[in-house]
């Protein structure tokens, strides 16, 4: 069986656990990680993607663009690609070599969608949950924690848009404070 098919989870005991997770989440850190696919990705710089469900066309259209260009570069972005815009950067993303680190606002899934499984195996995707096996379903509040942990472990944050009192304008304040 192939080692990135296989799930690993990390305790915050784990040399592998992000020490970013800590500094920047401290009592808020996750207890453990579960993860699949290449655990390097880990290590390289991270742009973490966030998107208001709700997003004026010109915000998807430089978006998308931007994604392209990630793509391009090679880039490794990190994010919950769970709104429409996340999800069609995560599209343009996976049509490219670049690395992507895709963090469910749930457990890890159980069946992998067939446009992930290239991907996994070439060891240029890592699908990573800070939940654990009870979390199957996708909650706000789950979401709202999957953001913080995204925005917790990336280097860079790009804001496709920020609708006015949303809980991604709650998200970029947090990080700002960091």
């Amino acid at each position: 069986m192939n080692a990135a098919l296989t799930p690993v989870v990390l305790t915050a005991t784990d040399a592998r656990y992000p020490s970013r997770l800590r500094e920047r989440l401290d009592t808020e850190a996750p207890t453990q990680l579960t993860a699949l696919g290449n655990l390097d990705l880990l290590d390289l710089p991270k742009i973490a993607l966030f998107c208001s469900a709700r997003c004026p066309g010109s915000a998807i259209l430089a978006t998308y663009d931007q994604s392209a260009r990630w793509r391009d570069e090679g880039r490794c972005i990190i994010s919950g690609f769970h709104s429409p815009v996340e999800k069609e950067c995560l599209r343009i993303l996976l049509r490219g070599t670049s690395p992507v680190i895709i963090c469910p606002a749930r457990s890890l899934p159980k069946r992998i969608p067939p446009d992930w499984q290239k991907p996994l195996t070439d060891g240029r995707l890592l699908i990573l949950s800070c939940f654990t096996d009870k979390d199957r379903r996708v909650v706000s509040e789950l979401a709202i924690r999957r953001n913080r942990f995204v925005a917790a472990l990336a280097d860079a944050h790009y804001f496709a848009h920020i609708a006015p009192g949303s809980h991604t304008a709650q998200l970029s304040q947090a990080i700002a404070s960091w």
